[in-house]
């Protein structure tokens, strides 16, 4: 099965609007594009709306497996207020939180019964810890963001996949 790569042109639109405004307000940024402050928090934002929007894809049809709106073993995701995108699942006291703590900082978490902490197991581990996972973004060569997590480049879908199976698993409970 073919994927098409969809290409954001968000960043040459950005540009002409700023190319625009430096017209009409006499306002030069010369240096802008060389600071990457500006494009990890455009990037931490686009990271997590993927993240979450995947989400929302395999709780549907989770959910819709497991009988729908009829089912009480609903799980459901909600937006964390008075934050820019974080969000969390939430199934049975228990909850999975994504938040985003800086523009290159990801944490993730199980909230058991509203209380303590726990990062969520990994292969080959039969525990939790008390310590939440992190993904951080590296900046490489020409600006390039990439997500990582203990070192490794993170691949959005098996992450997903990874947090949701263990969601699944211990929301059950």
């Amino acid at each position: 099965m073919n994927e098409e790569k969809i290409i954001s042109t968000n960043w040459i639109e950005n540009l002409a609007f700023d190319e625009l405004n430096m017209d009409e307000a006499g306002v030069v940024n010369f240096n802008d594009h060389l600071n990457p402050n500006g494009l990890l928090e455009e990037e931490s934002i686009s990271f997590m709306n993927k993240i979450r929007d995947l989400f929302e894809v395999y709780i549907n049809k989770f959910n819709h497996c497991r009988g729908g709106e009829s089912s009480g073993a609903q799980i459901k995701i909600f937006k964390i207020s008075n934050t820019v995108n974080d969000f969390m699942l939430f199934r049975n006291s228990l909850r999975l939180i994504f938040s985003r703590k800086s523009t290159n900082l990801i944490s993730i978490g199980l909230l058991v019964n509203g209380k303590d902490l726990y990062a969520p197991r990994m292969p080959g581990q039969s525990e939790s810890d008390f310590s939440c996972h992190e993904i951080t973004a590296h900046v490489g060569a020409f600006n390039k963001i990439s997500w990582r997590f203990q070192g490794e480049v993170v691949d959005t879908n098996a992450m997903v996949r990874h947090y949701l199976e263990e969601f699944i698993k211990n929301s059950a409970r």
